[in-house]
């Protein structure tokens, strides 16, 4: 008894410490580890992919694409969890928990060396312990001559595409990683960061001219506020599509995107209707006319009819929601594009209008919708989501800027949120994510809208030109109410 008496106090207390207050004043409880990212011991990792969400080939001495940087405080020094040969290591170096199959296999080794690095970066908490914030960093180049990536999850052999950039083989490759190790500053200042380019052979010390470039940096004053990430995102002519984001993944089981188990800082899955994002950001350059900044981008999982995914590739679909609040994205939706639009659209008070309803559908709050291209019963027309870049099929629901979003706090207009305009941002994810279009077999159980990942951050896409962009998000929470 006492025992369960002990379990029932710090479960109370742990709800107490993780609730916090909306605008409306009502109390909710955060599904992060870190509410508002203001915990001064840090936990934050690193994860590369190439186009189809693997690693293909760790580069050349940097060891597998997984790194942590964690520690504790002791008074006024550091205590780091994670040493420098933990970060580096790669390919054919056993650590606690590798399974055989995976040592010599670079995309099982990533997946089981995030789950390594978050052992040792664990926080114990309820209802589950939890790891870290995850900065992710995407490749975006695509040799269809590679046989590295299957279509909707089934594996295929080499085919010749001029439809992705690639200049060669090899483009698929990993990044360079350098990580500057957090060190407290002048007493009360703690900071460090990662950065790196896939330009193998060049150094971003010497000039970012013509080469590729990511830098994440975090900063925090000791016992105050929230810790501040700052990102910048360069392409180059060799890697013109890159995609940075700051994300809080799942715990347990599959991120959205993956295929493996993941690890991260949503140690409660936030369900639809039922949570809100809390941000601030600051966008300081926004990356070109191309650059698909996500304000909020949402993923998960779930079968086209309607159960949960469990790793079966062919099946399995993965589900994204995205706000894009670059003023320069065009709505591809539109009366004379009804092949990029959902099949309908859902008002805040439940009511459904199609989109070949022409005087009702609000079609400048669609960027683009694609449909997974395993599902059997589409609505046509109808737009497939590529099938490469994922490990299974995907579906994805792009919104942008329009009043239609204003019952849930996302921006009404073009240009809000944008270069100069640096805002806090409390969104209802949870309840617009409850009302949007997403595929399901005809007389199947709706799906329960689990969201296993939540990010911040850009997809800059294929651009004859290297762009840039820069950005700070702070004070990040997911609340569930």
């Amino acid at each position: 008894m006492r025992n369960q008496m002990n379990e029932l106090f710090v479960w109370i207390l742990m709800l107490l410490i993780n609730s916090v207050s909306g605008a409306s004043g009502k109390q909710y409880t955060s599904a992060v580890g870190d509410p508002g990212m203001r915990r001064d011991e840090l936990r934050v990792a690193f994860e590369a992919w190439n186009f189809c969400n693997e690693v293909g080939a760790e580069a050349p001495g940097m060891g597998s694409p997984r790194a942590a940087d964690c520690f504790d405080l002791r008074g006024s020094s550091l205590e780091h969890r994670i040493r420098k040969i933990d970060n580096k290591l790669g390919v054919g170096t056993p650590f606690p928990g590798l399974s055989p199959v995976a040592l010599n296999n670079a995309d099982l080794y990533a997946a089981h060396k995030e789950l390594y690095l978050g052992s040792l970066c664990e926080v114990e908490d309820f209802p589950k312990p939890w790891q870290f914030w995850m900065v992710m960093l995407k490749n975006g180049n695509f040799d269809t001559m590679s046989g590295l990536c299957p279509a909707n999850g089934a594996k295929i052999p080499p085919f010749r595409s001029e439809s992705f950039p690639c200049f060669g083989k090899g483009c698929m490759n990993q990044p360079t990683f350098s990580h500057s190790e957090t060190a407290l500053l002048d007493g009360n200042i703690l900071r460090g960061g990662f950065s790196g380019t896939y330009d193998l052979g060049s150094d971003p010390n010497n000039g970012l001219d013509g080469i590729s470039y990511y830098e994440v940096v975090w900063e925090k004053k000791v016992g105050a506020g929230s810790w501040v990430f700052k990102h910048k995102l360069k392409t180059s002519k060799k890697y013109p599509w890159l995609m940075l984001y700051l994300r809080a993944d799942a715990t347990r089981g599959f991120s959205g995107g993956y295929r493996y188990d993941t690890r991260g800082m949503l140690k409660t899955h936030p369900e639809s209707p039922n949570f809100k994002v809390k941000l601030n950001l600051d966008i300081k350059k926004g990356g070109g006319p191309k650059s698909q900044f996500y304000l909020i981008d949402i993923g998960s999982c779930w079968k086209n009819n309607g159960l949960p995914c469990n790793g079966d590739v062919l099946t399995d679909v993965t589900r994204y929601n995205e706000m894009i609040i670059n003023p320069e994205t065009p709505a591809w939706c539109s009366p004379t594009g009804l092949v990029n639009c959902p099949p309908y659209h859902i008002t805040p008070d439940d009511r459904k209008i199609y989109r070949n309803d022409t005087a009702n559908f609000p079609y400048s709050a669609y960027h683009y919708y694609c449909a997974p291209g395993n599902a059997q019963h589409l609505e046509h027309p109808v737009s497939l989501c590529d099938p490469y870049s994922n490990p299974q099929a995907q579906e994805i629901v792009q919104l942008l800027p329009h009043p239609i979003w204003a019952d849930y706090g996302y921006p009404t207009k073009q240009g809000v949120g944008w270069i100069g305009d640096g805002r806090s941002w409390e969104l209802d994810v949870g309840g617009l994510s409850s009302r949007l279009y997403f595929y399901q077999d005809p007389g199947t159980t709706p799906a329960t809208r689990v969201w296993t990942s939540i990010d911040v951050g850009t997809e800059i896409f294929v651009s004859d030109e290297d762009e840039e962009a820069e950005w700070i998000l702070s004070n990040f929470d997911v609340l569930l109410t």
